[in-house]
């Protein structure tokens, strides 16, 4: 849809780079990517480290990651096969961006709180 010429339509359905965030500000995906920020992972490593992830989504969210060249996936010929997920070059260049989100995040969740108690005490 998009060419050279033409400034990408976020709001567009179509667009390429409304697909890309939709990946990229996906709960579970911003959760595995910073569990990989410090270096490969096993997948048990991952399934223990993010609470509330069912083996189902974290099985398709590794998949997406590594279909947009996220993230790797590295079989390692072992009896039994030890599979390592690690995060690509534009991969990594997604966590100084989440890194803000994530400091935003935690750094303004009494305020988050404090309005969703006002708005429940309304409704």
């Amino acid at each position: 849809m998009e060419s050279k010429d033409v400034e990408p339509d976020l709001y567009d359905r179509r667009c390429g780079s409304r697909q890309v965030l939709d990946r990229i500000g996906d709960r579970w995906s911003v959760l595995v990517v910073l569990a990989l920020a410090a270096g490969p992972k096993r997948y048990g490593e991952l399934a223990g480290r993010i609470d509330g992830i069912s083996q189902k989504m974290l099985t398709q969210t590794l998949r997406g990651l590594e279909r947009d060249g996220l993230a790797t996936r590295m079989v390692h010929a072992t009896v039994p096969p030890r599979v390592d997920y690690e995060l690509t070059e534009l991969g990594r260049s997604l966590l100084t961006l989440l890194a803000g989100l994530r400091a935003w995040a935690t750094g303004h969740l009494p305020e988050v709180e404090a309005a969703r108690a006002r708005y429940d005490a309304r409704t």
